[in-house]
């Protein structure tokens, strides 16, 4: 009678400790990365990385026999990020960081590592506050991360005072800005929302760019990962490109014109109404028609003057005395 075969198991532990000592160490190593802005190098093997992960499968190619290691320059992941990967795809075990794990979540989606990515997830969640909340929604926007960006918009919603006054909100862009300020329940005064959408689009203007080098990679990643499954190597941008955008100046107008209509003027009294249409008239930011809209409320004593939302008070709106006019109360 033939023996049935049987597949046992040792203990992980050790597997995974001895392959962890393998990580960017040069001994045995046949491929060599130049990683970052920092330009580190960072050593690896060809065989584990391609029988791991489709990309660098593509990247390093298939051809097999002894090779001298030639650099693989990788210039818009930083080197923590960079290491991370190596030690999930060595040991499928990463060690995550609060201060770099966007970092590594953005390498997971380009890279194409599901698993990477619903760690570093998990881990977003956790650790989640108000420093770090508008950069994690950035990336939740731009990789399509439907619950993280709910998340992060509950976060905030809760937090907005706070939230608005991060580099991270100003470092938005109008996409990920848009369902915030679609929110009924922001706590935050309106009169505040428009200046934070003011200093929001002052930085726009100067940057270019809205952003930190981190939501430009993760654009990147984005736009690689869709035209390759997350499988092909991406056409990987110098790391000055973002820097040379932050020359390039436009008009504040022109930079809020995507959001601006999401903002409640017809909440703001009749003197607010008034310092804003002057301080429009100095630095344009927001189209006439959209304040003669917010008079005409005030002029009509109706809400209906302005489409409904527009007149809806959020949570955190300081109640004035021609509220009482408005049909739409917050939700």
């Amino acid at each position: 009678m033939e023996t049935p075969e049987l597949i046992v198991h040792g203990q992980a532990a050790p597997f995974s400790t001895a392959l962890r000592s393998l990580v960017n160490n040069p001994r045995y190593s046949d491929v060599c990365f130049v990683v970052g802005q920092e330009r580190q190098e960072v050593f690896a093997h060809r065989c584990l990385l391609a029988c791991r992960c489709n990309f660098f499968q593509r990247l390093l190619g298939t051809e097999t026999g002894p090779r001298v290691p030639s650099p693989v320059v990788l210039s818009t992941v930083p080197a923590e990020a960079f290491l991370a990967v190596l030690e999930f795809l060595y040991t499928n075990s990463v060690t995550l960081h609060r201060h770099s794990v966007l970092e590594v979540l953005t390498a997971a989606v380009e890279y194409g590592l599901e698993e990477l990515r619903e760690l570093c997830l998990e881990f977003v969640m956790k650790v989640l506050d108000v420093e770090l909340v508008c950069e994690a929604l950035q990336v939740a926007v731009t990789f399509g991360l439907g619950p993280l960006e709910e998340r992060c918009i509950a976060f905030i919603e809760v937090h907005s005072q706070e939230a608005l006054r991060t580099r991270g909100f100003l470092e938005l862009s109008a996409p990920a800005l848009l369902p915030l300020l679609r929110s009924d329940k922001l706590r935050v005064d309106e009169a505040e929302l428009v200046q934070a959408a003011r200093n929001w689009a002052r930085v726009g203007a100067v940057s270019g760019a809205w952003g930190s080098a981190r939501a430009l990679k993760a654009e990147r990643a984005a736009r690689s990962s869709k035209a390759s499954g997350g499988t092909n190597a991406p056409q990987l941008a110098p790391a000055q490109t973002w820097r040379s955008q932050a020359v390039l100046e436009r008009p504040v107008a022109e930079v809020a014109a995507p959001v601006v209509r999401e903002l409640r003027l017809a909440l703001l009294a009749p003197a607010e109404l008034s310092a804003l249409e002057e301080q429009n008239r100095r630095e344009p930011l927001i189209p006439v028609e959209q304040i003669v809209e917010a008079w005409k409320s005030h002029a009509l004593r109706r809400g209906d003057a302005v489409q409904g939302a527009l007149c809806r008070r959020r949570r955190g709106t300081l109640r004035r005395e021609h509220h009482r006019f408005l049909d739409v109360p917050f939700k």
